[in-house]
């Protein structure tokens, strides 16, 4: 008796499971194809920055669009390759990008130390002012911070595109909170061993500093990569160029050109590329990690 009443309840059990599983299967392929359609929308500029640089340069401009070129032109890129202008700016380029990482890693990583450990009089007081530049646009203090490098005699060297932005108020903010999330309990035991304060910052933080220093090194480094205003103000001579100086003389000077200038914004882009998809599962974790936090 009690299997024939159970049998129904089974029976009626079975469509309301397969329309679950059609209604999941229909949501992950809509989910697959929205994922898709933004990926493609995402990648298509520079998939078509990429074949453009083979074109000539009438095809670049020419109507109805084309997407490929008829005539693959390899000599583009080999051209541009070619020109000892361009090697050396894209060389002193990335030099000054990895200095200037380097050199910001260290001062606000030193910056984000003392406010996360250490405890000085008006602590409180320099924290809030350094929060506060955040809400700055750097627009704002060009003039003035062009005025303070022309009077220390900085103009037309490597030190006025690296020093004067070492400094930054966001890089220290991300840094101090992950450094607040370090246990107190290691920083004690490294004292009760006998280590000062700059033992236990290089001795401890450092090493445990891999996350917010990925994620804020990639962030110095294409800051520096793509400065545009800031080089054109302090920089006048052309061996000091960087890389989106020296494209933009090309364009001046050379604006019927396009596929070489096409190739050389794609040589240009693809160190940031490169150093993405280098590190993109750090970056990537670090970011949900700073969102759980």
């Amino acid at each position: 008796m009690t299997a024939v009443q159970d049998a129904p309840v089974t029976t009626a059990l079975v469509p309301r499971r397969r329309h679950r599983d059609t209604a999941w299967w229909l949501y992950a392929i809509g989910k697959a194809i929205v994922g898709i359609v933004f990926v493609l929308a995402a990648l298509f500029p520079l998939a078509w920055m990429v074949i453009a640089g083979f074109k000539s340069k009438t095809e670049v401009i020419q109507t109805p669009f084309q997407f490929f070129p008829e005539v693959w032109r390899w000599e583009n890129y080999a051209q541009i390759l070619a020109d000892p202008t361009f090697t050396r700016t894209m060389l002193w380029t990335f030099l000054g990008a990895v200095l200037f990482t380097v050199l910001a890693l260290t001062v606000n990583s030193l910056a984000a130390y003392a406010f996360a450990r250490l405890d000085f009089r008006f602590k409180r007081t320099l924290w809030v002012i350094v929060i506060t530049t955040m809400f700055i646009p750097g627009m704002t203090i060009l003039l003035t911070s062009f005025i303070v490098v022309t009077n220390l005699q900085m103009l037309d060297t490597l030190a006025v595109l690296v020093i004067p932005g070492a400094a930054s108020a966001g890089m220290i903010f991300f840094i101090r909170q992950f450094y607040l999330s370090i246990p107190s309990s290691l920083e004690e035991a490294a004292m009760l061993d006998g280590c000062g304060r700059l033992r236990i910052f290089t001795k401890l933080f450092l090493p445990l500093s891999k996350p917010p220093f990925v994620v804020m090194g990639i962030t110095a480094f294409l800051a520096y990569w793509n400065s545009y205003v800031w080089p054109i103000m302090t920089i006048t001579s052309p061996d000091q160029f960087v890389v989106q100086q020296y494209l933009a003389t090309f364009r001046s000077e050379r604006s019927t050109e396009l596929g070489l200038l096409i190739a050389g914004s794609v040589l240009a882009a693809a160190p940031v590329v490169i150093l993405f998809l280098i590190f993109q599962r750090q970056i990537i974790g670090n970011i949900k990690m700073a969102g759980l936090k």
